[in-house]
């Protein structure tokens, strides 16, 4: 109404300045016109300054229709608009059934003929109501990281916008933020990232209509970095144990799981769980998880290392040897396979030993020779994951040994004599051996054992084995010992009979010096034959001995049966070096017990003359010592008794001859047993009578 009265007020002014002014002037009420498609509308305006002036209207730069104003004359309109333009009285332009193309920037004119030219613009907007609208989204798809930005474009089948809206997820979006721009029918998202996924919306608007269009667009991505959980998450599985391994990683669309262990592909799925049972060591490694997303080609992925410990076989074995030309210890500690293997150390209550350093597998520690090591444990601490173990080692000086002497005979007939030096030490000793001051070295009579503790002497002749002295050597790191082997030929140190009760069967034992060379025995008899016993060596005579069996050298007893124990059998043993026979063993007799035996018979004859002898000799010695003693005592000196001084000294009676001697009294000789024959020495000595007590002075 507002817009009506301001026209018609204009009008009025007009005609009341009509012919006042000399000059043309237009009024236009709204410059800005806006239409629906299919509807009359007009571009008015108004005019002053001059009557009936000329009018002509422009289409952008065209003419389309030139009129006269208040002629009775049709207007001039350009053939392509004439059914839609007409003209009003006052010079307005009005449009018939307004086509959707008439639409933009209109200019009339107003000439009169000596006045100026007047003008005035009008802008026609012709929309159309909204039909079938839609958004559309470009590129398709849109992937995080790989896609610089991507718009959304709407899309009709009819209608003209005036103003267009957008919306993401029912939020409007305002182009302050730099992540969104407008390019005329599309809204471009710049740097899309999951957070762009959601539903799009745009609103279209006109002055006669109005139109929503909706889009989901979900921005594709991923797959992230991998997460992996372990169930159960031991620090370490041991053989036979079972575990489950997930793995997923956030993306769209979700992504899939590829599990590999060592190049190869163990699993695939969406789900991502790795199942594993009944573990061996060789399931322990590093499990890889990767996740790829088949839209956009994209993977990711994450490892895992998988644990699997075994203990090694056994248990930690310790030794020690010698090192650096045997002066040093050096001790070894072992507990090789397992996953891993154990970390090994020693540790040991010595003075001498104050380090801490650890191996594995084979762990060596070389440590000087010392006198607190000797007999002293050293000892390995293996530590596995799974088990521990202990072992130790202990170093010994070489103890002391005696040699050991064996005789055989080779297979050419040479006698063959070994000596065994059983050292015991740890380390293991070295030995050597001599021949007097000779070092012995193997050799075509001569041959010392891989370990050195045996010496092989080969010879055709005992006599040139028992000519020197054999020495082996024994020494380690700790210390030495030295041993003498003199040997001897083939002898017999003992021997034995033992007959069952009934004699009929006996056992005959013997013993040797451990030095002797021998390589056999020949049990010997003297007696009658035995029956079922064969000779190897038959009597010279009737009182020789005759060989019945022949032993080994390793043998120390011959059984004999078939005896009878009425008869009277003797035995002995001959020690043999090959054909170098020793002295013979004592003889042995066995049979009915008549008398004493041979031996004992002989030493009787022989004691009896010794036995006789000694006793004349002492008999003869006893009367000499006696005859002695009486010269002595007859041989005294006689003293004239004094009368100066008179002393009377009254015996006893009974005084016996011992109280006498212990007073100074001397008996005097007994002439009478000198003079007797020896046959009367014999007998019994008389009486012996004290004389009667005698008054005796004594002058001083």
């Amino acid at each position: 109404m507002n817009k009506f009265r301001t026209f018609f007020s204009l009008i009025l002014f007009n005609f009341s300045l009509r012919g006042a002014l000399c000059r043309l002037q237009i009024f236009s009420l709204d410059p800005q016109v806006k239409a629906q498609v299919g509807s009359n509308v007009t571009l008015s305006m108004t005019f002053s300054g001059a009557p009936d002036p000329v009018v002509t209207w422009f289409r952008e730069d065209l003419p389309v229709l030139t009129w006269t104003v208040g002629s009775g004359e049709a207007p001039d309109v350009a053939v392509d608009h004439r059914g839609v333009l007409e003209i009003e009285g006052e010079g307005s332009l009005k449009f018939v059934n307004v086509p959707l193309n008439y639409g933009g920037n209109y200019k009339v004119e107003l000439t009169k003929s000596g006045l100026d030219k007047a003008e005035s613009t009008f802008t026609l907007t012709v929309f159309e109501i909204f039909q079938e609208v839609s958004l559309l989204l470009r590129p398709d798809p849109v992937s995080e990281g790989d896609t610089e930005s991507f718009s959304l474009v709407y899309s009709m089948s009819a209608g003209v916008v005036e103003q267009q809206t957008w919306f993401f997820n029912g939020s409007q979006i305002f182009l302050t933020n730099s992540h969104y721009s407008l390019d005329q029918k599309n809204l471009v998202v710049h740097d899309p990232t999951r957070q762009d996924t959601g539903q799009y919306s745009v609103r279209l608007t006109n002055p006669f209509s109005q139109a929503d269009a909706h889009l989901n667009v979900t921005v594709l991505y991923g797959p992230d970095e991998p997460t992996l959980q372990l169930q159960p998450s031991p620090p370490f599985f041991i053989p036979g144990d079972a575990f489950s391994l997930r793995c997923w990683a956030d993306g769209f669309p979700p992504p899939t799981v590829h599990w590999n262990f060592k190049g190869q592909t163990v699993s695939e799925s969406e789900s991502g769980v790795l199942n594993r049972t009944h573990l061996q060591s060789s399931d322990g490694g590093l499990y890889t998880c990767t996740v790829t997303n088949p839209h956009t080609g994209r993977t990711s992925d994450k490892s895992l290392t998988i644990k699997v410990y075994e203990k090694p076989p056994g248990e930690a074995s310790c030794s020690v040897r010698s090192a650096n030309d045997h002066v040093d210890l050096q001790y070894l500690c072992e507990w090789t396979g397992g996953i891993p293997w154990a970390q090994l150390s020693f540790q040991a209550q010595s003075t001498s030993f104050n380090v801490s350093i650890v191996g594995s597998g084979i762990f060596g520690l070389t440590l000087a020779a010392s006198d607190d090591l000797n007999g002293n444990p050293v000892t390995c601490l293996a530590v596995h994951p799974v088990q521990n173990s202990s072992c130790s080692a202990t170093a010994v000086s070489p103890l002391n040994f005696l040699p050991t002497v064996t005789t055989t005979v080779d297979n050419v007939g040479r006698i063959q004599v070994t000596v065994d030096c059983l050292c015991q030490a740890t380390p293991t000793p070295v030995m050597s051996w001599t021949r007097g001051t000779e070092v012995i070295t193997n050799g075509t009579n001569s041959h010392i054992s891989d370990d050195g503790l045996r010496l092989q002497i080969r010879s055709y002749n005992v006599s040139d084995l028992l000519q020197q002295t054999y020495t082996c050597s024994c020494r380690n790191p700790l210390g030495s010992q030295k041993r003498e082997v003199q040997l001897l030929g083939p002898t017999i140190s003992a021997s034995s009979l033992f007959p069952n009760p009934d004699g009929s069967v006996l056992t005959l034992t013997w013993e040797v010096p451990p030095n002797a060379v021998v390589t056999g025995f020949d049990v010997q008899m003297k007696g009658p034959k035995i029956p079922g016993q064969n000779l190897i060596v038959g009597p010279g005579s009737s009182n020789d001995y005759y060989t019945i069996l022949r032993k080994p050298g390793s043998a120390r007893s011959a059984d004999i049966s078939n005896l009878d124990p009425k008869r009277t059998y003797r035995f002995r043993v001959i020690p043999k070096a090959r054909t170098t026979e020793g002295e013979p063993s004592e003889v042995h007799r066995i049979g009915p017990g008549d008398g004493l035996s041979g031996s004992a018979v002989a030493g009787i004859a022989a004691g009896i003359p010794c036995s006789i002898l000694v006793l004349l000799l002492l008999c003869g010695l006893l009367l000499f010592l006696w005859f002695y003693c009486n010269n002595n005592k007859s041989r005294q000196a006689r003293y004239p008794v004094s009368r100066a001084v008179e002393k009377t000294i009254t015996a006893p009676t009974d005084t016996s001859a011992h109280q006498l001697r212990t007073a100074g009294f001397k008996f005097p000789p007994d002439y009478n047993r000198l003079h007797q024959a020896a046959s009367d020495l014999s007998l019994a000595p008389p009486t012996f009578v004290p004389p009667l007590p005698v008054r005796v002075a004594t002058t001083v």
